[in-house]
């Protein structure tokens, strides 16, 4: 567990983690979901502990919103009208309280009562078993399909690095990541805490359609990358950076092709047939296990495709070999 993460927390929380989990154990914490006057939870992949012995408090929650915003009253404005702080090291502090709104947008969040620390997670080599289906010397227009927790994010991270600087057959490419959430380079004061590789430029707490315009003008990427696109202004710059000649690689919330399919903001996506490769994530057993790896017509590729099953869950098992999906949508 990273030290700048324990250094914002009450020491009494603090002292019941290091007594009852292991480095091993700590390595597959997720969030520290912390309440006013309740008892703080630590969430893992594949359990949620309960700290009993220790209640936060009032108090507790204004220093810790004082030392995650370094007691900044300006970043605290800034910054808590997304809802979340980012904090050294990448990890995210989410938060929830009163919201105090002004013509109908949010201007703050008051009277602070729950955080949610979400533990940045780097894993490098998350992606290696899938790059192979989804590049040719050069990287194909690309579509990650998963719902929470399944680890498209992880997995979009490895392929930016891995294009970025090149490997094997890879050429190295200049790519523009457009982190509107700041998830998948973790920036802190505008340096990336992850590895996104030497030739990627970031755009981090813009949103995304603007972002991607900014990103074509200013750097001209070979490839642009962005998490979480859906709504139509995000398909509307991303068809216009299409059109320039841009490769990209994004990723989507969804169970599968047929949850894509019936997104209407989608469409001009699908019937452009933008992408070349569509890849389905699940979260179990564990985050990051395809599902299936789909091309431009959504046919499974006639291939058997590895699960990245320990690359992101670090388990000791070698991997295993799953078939790519049966089914086709249309």
């Amino acid at each position: 567990m990273d030290q700048k993460v324990l250094k914002f927390l009450p020491e009494s929380l603090v002292n019941y983690i290091n007594y009852t989990f292991n480095l091993q154990q700590l390595e597959d914490l997720e969030e520290i979901r912390l309440r006013v006057d309740r008892h703080p939870q630590l969430i893992f992949h594949d359990q949620e502990r309960t700290c009993h012995s220790y209640i936060f408090r009032k108090e507790d929650a204004t220093t810790l919103l004082a030392r995650i915003s370094e007691f900044s009253v300006y970043r605290l404005e800034e910054e808590l009208r997304n809802g979340y702080i980012t904090v050294q090291g990448g990890h995210r502090v989410g938060i929830s309280g009163k919201v105090a709104v002004h013509n109908g947008q949010v201007k703050a969040v008051t009277h602070v009562s729950s955080f949610n620390i979400r533990m940045a997670s780097e894993k490098k080599g998350a992606a290696k078993h899938i790059l192979r289906h989804i590049s040719d010397k050069n990287l194909l227009n690309t579509l990650f399909i998963g719902p929470p927790k399944s680890g498209k994010t992880t997995i979009l991270r490895d392929v930016i690095r891995t294009i970025s600087d090149g490997e094997g057959e890879l050429l190295p490419t200049r790519v523009g990541l457009v982190d509107e959430r700041s998830e998948i380079a973790a920036s802190y004061h505008g340096v990336p805490q992850h590895d996104v590789g030497s030739r990627t430029d970031v755009m981090s707490d813009c949103p995304k359609a603007e972002g991607m315009m900014m990103m074509v003008r200013s750097m001209s990427p070979e490839v642009l990358a962005v998490d979480e696109i859906g709504r139509e202004e995000d398909v509307n710059s991303l068809m216009e950076a299409i059109f320039t000649g841009v490769q990209v690689l994004c990723s989507v919330h969804g169970y599968s092709i047929k949850d894509i399919l019936n997104r209407p903001n989608l469409a001009p996506l699908i019937d452009s047939q933008v992408f070349s490769r569509y890849v389905v994530l699940s979260p179990k057993p564990k985050p990051g296990q395809i599902i299936g790896i789909y091309d431009q017509q959504f046919k499974p590729l006639n291939s058997k495709v590895r699960s990245i099953k320990n690359e992101m869950g670090r388990s000791n098992h070698d991997s295993v070999h799953v078939h790519v999906g049966r089914n086709r949508y249309r």
